[in-house]
């Protein structure tokens, strides 16, 4: 499958608390997950510190699922209102607490103890609504797979939508490409006969009416045009650019057939493809070609817009 790097997905979750102690309250927990399109994979995470062990195990789950975009991840604890002073202490920041204040000290022996009062106020250090740590955690990383997946989902949904934009587009491509291409030899010819003309009359072999004769040799004049229309012809000659399009048109439809992750290798496709379709233009002998060249830049541009989205 092919993966869009936009997306929104979220998931929520009622935490009961552990006793009775918190007069029946408990912790709604949500966590929201919103993907937009980067060269690498960035994640931006903002949740309280009650829950802040949670951000490793997150952010491995999110780079096992995803390799690029920017992922912004927000985390609320939605407490409620009847939560009294009972709650629970969260024993292991508490630890942690008193692990800091005894480094502190170490170095400065006359600093003041910390109080109680300070302590309590201490992020994370006071689960006010009796739920504990190990079960907001567990609740938390239980959202977060969830949304995870759902997440997914919707990238996967919209990168299917892209792909087929895209392979449209491709298919219109190709049929710009095999009508022009039979019309090359012979709109070349025409133009060649036009230059042939121009220069007999700019070299007196068909000069205007009431002219004199040019005295220089018919067949130098002869041979100087065929080596000017030759000329002329190696330069506007497109079969090159057309074979080459017509390959990366076959390319750029395999890379999105055969899917995963394709945004980098697609874009280097559409690299190839304006370039030759810019070679076509300046080539162009006739309007039938320049008017190709133009359409085939139009669908190129709006694939590459496109692609930027990609995984």
């Amino acid at each position: 499958m092919i993966y869009s790097m936009t997306g929104y997905a979220s998931a929520t979750r009622e935490v009961a608390s552990d006793g009775a102690g918190a007069n029946g309250s408990g912790v709604g927990v949500s966590v929201e997950l919103r993907t937009v399109n980067s060269r690498f994979l960035d994640m931006n995470f903002r949740m309280p510190e009650d829950v802040r062990v949670c951000e490793p195990q997150l952010r491995e789950m999110l780079m096992n699922k995803l390799s690029r975009g920017k992922v912004d991840i927000r985390i609320n604890l939605n407490r409620a209102e009847q939560t009294t002073i009972s709650g629970a202490l969260n024993r292991d920041a508490l630890s942690q607490l008193a692990a800091l204040e005894r480094s502190v000290l170490d170095v400065f022996p006359d600093s003041e103890r910390m109080r109680t009062g300070e302590i309590l106020r201490w992020p994370g250090i006071l689960s006010e609504s009796g739920v504990s740590a190990e079960t907001l955690r567990d609740a938390v990383l239980a959202c977060g797979k969830q949304a995870i997946a759902e997440l997914i989902d919707v990238r996967a949904r919209e990168g299917a939508a892209l792909s087929a934009v895209l392979i449209a587009n491709v298919t219109e491509m190709e049929a710009i490409v095999a009508r022009i291409t039979p019309l090359v030899p012979e709109l070349i010819t025409k133009h060649q006969q036009k230059i042939v003309e121009r220069l007999q009359i700019a070299l007196g072999i068909a000069a205007p009416e009431g002219t004199t004769q040019t005295s220089i040799p018919r067949e130098e004049i002869a041979e100087r045009i065929r080596q000017e229309v030759t000329m002329y012809g190696i330069r506007i000659d497109i079969n090159e650019e057309l074979q080459r399009l017509t390959a990366h048109l076959t390319e750029t439809r395999h890379v999105l057939q055969k899917g995963g992750k394709v945004g980098k290798r697609l874009d280097f496709m559409m690299q190839e493809l304006n370039r030759e379709a810019n070679t076509l233009g300046s080539k162009a002998a006739a309007k039938e070609l320049a008017d190709a060249s133009m359409t085939l830049k139009l669908l190129i541009e709006q694939m590459r817009e496109q692609v930027q989205n990609l995984e």
